[in-house]
């Protein structure tokens, strides 16, 4: 049997392996006997960790290796014992879950390919009235019990289901590509979660070990468990700030009437409208990832007790001028939306037209600038109850951040106007650490003094901010390349709409004068998007590009932990790795192989 320590830390090597493909990970172990031995000795080394704390996508690793290593099995079933170790350490906490209070997430691949019945609806695949697969099987047994059921695999729906509050564990069967992108996610996040792999990833009537599936499904509370702390109800209090209601409470509007049916009156008043649409811009969607940041801050730095079993509770005393604090920089946040819409003439943001499409370039300015205003509104009308000091120290945070924001971003519109494209690798950095570094570090200064003093966390936040800025910009440059699912729906939007950008200026850098020239020529020219994209995607690959910029990401990854490992609270220190592995998800990037690269530019010099 595979042994370990009590404790996660312990037995955890903190240093991040290089980045690298995960494929060949991903086997599955061909017979049965073999699986059920894998699945014994996670379950024995679950039982000997420590549970307190979520374990990384590291931590998982570390512990499937040894285990690998212990049967003398191939590496190639490390994926495999991932999923079926971090299901053992949830185990207890998943049947102490209320079957109600449970979601199960099933994939549409176990139908039958041929001839299945059911239709699709906005929920997934519609198999409540077949009884032809196993599908039908399990959903029946599920929500008999009480559970809610989603046959759509993958489904970016499943976090909003968990933060809007409707259940507290999630059940899932998926292939190992699937349950790969969703550790960081939701385990790391410390909400209780248990999977069955299928037994292949090729979506044409696979198999699964079925008695596991049900065993899973029927899985009852045997023991008080020890419960792992947990982001979830942080998150839904971030959440929680947007929601109409609370909105309202919090930030009641100026301008809004009423007529004698209570119905809101402000289009017909010209002065009302910019509050009404600024409003229902704020509270129309996103991830609300920057007022978790604040409200999580503040909460490891005044004893993490929001992370714990009754970490609800704990959220709902939070006062109104901490409340305030933390919806101030998503208003910041949803203001440099409207005005990167604009000058991106972007069509679409949540789903709905952009505002300046909508309602028009002017109104659409102005009302961006109404939610700075509001922002500012929000931190100043608590200087009383806060403390003026602290309230100075805020605005200060925020108007720093914002002036650096505009500058970064300055810059780019600068470069995109002017028609010699050259770009050194050190100007888009410099470019990434002003346009995305300073969301991040007002974020966390702002909790930080909700919480006290500065003076220890100014410095340190300032150089994690950056690069974790940094980093998760040149994530997006190569998730941009393989189509980014987050926030834009095609490959090479970067490209196409002339932004400067790391991969650029490696490429300007690497390549050859004539090379130079012809990569220059091809924003001159209006060939098709698809030509466009296949000529200057070559040269990048010929000068090793996104190989480079893949080894940037790791390298400023490890600056921001060598950063934080220098801090002195323990929660914090949890929050800011939690942070970037969700901020740094590699999801959509393409897998690329570490390629040595010794770079003369760097933002941080």
């Amino acid at each position: 049997m595979a042994t370990t320590s009590a404790g996660n830390d312990a037995a955890i090597d903190r240093k991040r392996p290089a980045r690298r493909k995960t494929s060949h990970l991903k086997l599955v172990p061909p017979t049965r006997e073999l699986r059920e031995q894998i699945r014994l000795e996670c379950q024995q080394l679950a039982a000997s960790l420590n549970k307190t704390n979520a374990l990384s996508k590291d931590d998982l690793e570390t512990h499937a290796r040894h285990i690998i290593t212990q049967l003398n099995q191939p590496e190639g079933y490390v994926g495999w014992t991932m999923v079926l170790l971090s299901s053992e350490f949830f185990r207890e906490q998943v049947a102490a879950t209320p079957y109600e209070r449970r979601l199960l997430l099933l994939p549409h691949c176990l139908k039958h390919a041929e001839g299945c019945p059911a239709d699709y609806d906005e929920f997934g695949l519609d198999c409540r009235q077949c009884g032809a697969c196993s599908i039908a099987d399990f959903r029946a047994r599920a929500e008999d019990l009480g559970y809610k059921v989603l046959v759509a695999e993958g489904s970016p729906i499943v976090l909003k289901i968990i933060i809007g509050g409707y259940v507290d564990a999630i059940l899932g069967v998926a292939c190992l590509n699937v349950l790969e992108k969703a550790i960081d996610k939701i385990l790391l996040a410390g909400i209780p979660c248990m999977a069955v792999p299928l037994h292949s990833s090729d979506c044409r009537n696979t198999s699964v070990d079925e008695d596991w599936v049900s065993e899973m499904i029927t899985v009852e509370q045997q023991t008080k468990p020890v419960k792992t702390q947990s982001y979830i109800h942080l998150m839904r209090a971030a959440g929680n700030l947007l929601g109409r209601d609370e909105l309202e409470r919090i930030a009641p509007r100026l301008r809004q009437q009423t007529d004698q049916n209570g119905t809101s009156d402000e289009q017909h008043d010209p002065i009302a409208s910019t509050e009404a649409i600024a409003y229902d811009f704020l509270a129309s969607g996103g991830k609300h990832s920057r007022p978790f940041i604040t409200l999580a801050t503040y909460d490891a730095i005044t004893g993490g007790k929001a992370t714990l079993t009754d970490g609800a509770s704990y959220c709902e005393s939070f006062s109104d001028e901490v409340r305030r604090t933390a919806l101030s920089i998503e208003t910041f946040h949803k203001a440099s939306l409207v005005h990167d819409d604009i000058e991106d003439d972007d069509p679409y943001r949540y789903g709905s037209e952009t505002l300046h499409r909508k309602y028009g370039t002017a109104t659409a300015i102005n009302v961006g600038d109404y939610l700075i205003g509001l922002g500012y509104r929000l931190v100043s009308r608590d200087a009383e109850r806060m403390g003026h000091d602290v309230a100075a120290d805020i605005t200060e945070v925020l108007s720093d951040a914002h002036m650096r924001l505009s500058e970064g971003q300055g810059a780019e519109l600068i470069w995109r106007d002017q028609k010699q494209r050259k770009l050194t690798p050190l100007d888009a950095l410099k470019i990434y650490s002003l346009k995305t570094s300073p969301a991040f570090e007002a974020a966390l200064l702002a909790g930080l003094r909700l919480a006290g003093p500065l003076d220890n966390y100014r410095k340190p936040i300032r150089q994690f901010a950056r690069h974790l800025g940094v980093a998760f910009q040149i994530l997006n440059d190569l998730k941009d390349w393989s189509g980014d699912k987050d926030n834009k729906l095609s490959r090479g939007t970067d490209i196409l709409g002339g932004r400067p950008t790391l991969l650029w200026a490696l490429g300007v850098e690497t390549l050859n004068e004539q090379e130079q020239c012809e990569l220059f020529s091809f924003m001159n020219e209006e060939p098709s998007a698809e030509v466009l994209l296949s000529r200057i995607g070559s040269l990048y690959k010929e000068a090793g590009v996104f190989q480079k910029a893949s080894q940037l990401v790791d390298k400023y990854q490890l600056r921001a932990e060598e950063v934080v490992d220098q801090l002195d609270s323990e929660s914090f220190r949890r929050l800011l790795y939690y942070l970037m592995e969700t901020v740094l998800d590699r999801g959509s990037a393409p897998a690329l192989e570490p390629d040595v690269v010794e770079l003369h530019a760097d933002a941080s010099s």
